[in-house]
């Protein structure tokens, strides 16, 4: 089981401030950015060569400062009142959430893009940042209910929805066959990809948001 850091480096919290998977859009000043999800094939020095999930080949350049996310497999029970998560989820007829992922952010990160909005996991996917105000076992999964500054959300989490937590990690882990999620890559004038900041599943996992 994942250890939750409740403390990390400032350049690495500074790094999971602005990642893409806890913000809303970016302001039009900003250049853009596309999120990326798949496996590492090849490394040239400072050049990925990826696989999509949607089986395209890219290629993505990492920067000097290169901050390293890990995502690591934990359990239901280390979800308890009080946790700050993000819930990858579709919306149901009654106006839950069944969550399709849950993560764990560590305590410094508390409050980060806080809220509900469109996702694209899966079409007509959401994400919620919130709070766990309650959990309790339900006859289709664990329920939590959670709430923002806007609002608050039942979410139901199946037995088969991902759990996972944000931990430190390291840039040893980026490398042939990691599995990753770059959050928001930014693009350039000519059309090229770089990043700052890559998210690796541990242990052979994708990550699942």
């Amino acid at each position: 089981m994942a250890k939750i850091y409740c403390w990390m480096p400032r350049a690495l919290l500074a790094s999971f401030a602005v990642i893409s998977v806890l913000a809303s859009a970016g302001s039009a000043q900003q250049p853009p950015t596309v999120r990326i999800r798949g496996t590492i094939e090849s490394i040239e020095g400072p050049m990925l060569m990826i696989k999509t999930r949607e089986g395209n080949d890219v290629k993505v350049k990492m920067t000097d400062d290169l901050s390293v996310i890990g995502i690591a497999k934990t359990q239901l029970s280390e979800i308890k009142p009080g946790n700050y998560i993000g819930v990858s989820g579709m919306p149901q007829p009654d106006g839950s959430q069944k969550a399709l992922a849950v993560h764990i952010f560590p305590e410094p990160m508390r409050g980060v893009a806080e809220g509900f909005r469109p996702w694209d996991l899966r079409p007509n996917s959401t994400m919620t940042n919130a709070t766990v105000a309650e959990t309790v076992a339900g006859v289709d999964g664990q329920v939590i209910q959670v709430k923002y500054k806007d609002g608050e959300k039942k979410v139901v989490v199946p037995p088969d929805a991902a759990i996972v937590a944000f931990v430190s990690g390291e840039k040893s882990e980026v490398k042939p066959g990691a599995k990753i999620i770059i959050f928001g890559a930014v693009k350039k004038d000519d059309g090229s990809l770089e990043t700052n900041r890559i998210g690796v599943g541990r242990d052979g996992i994708a990550p699942p948001m």
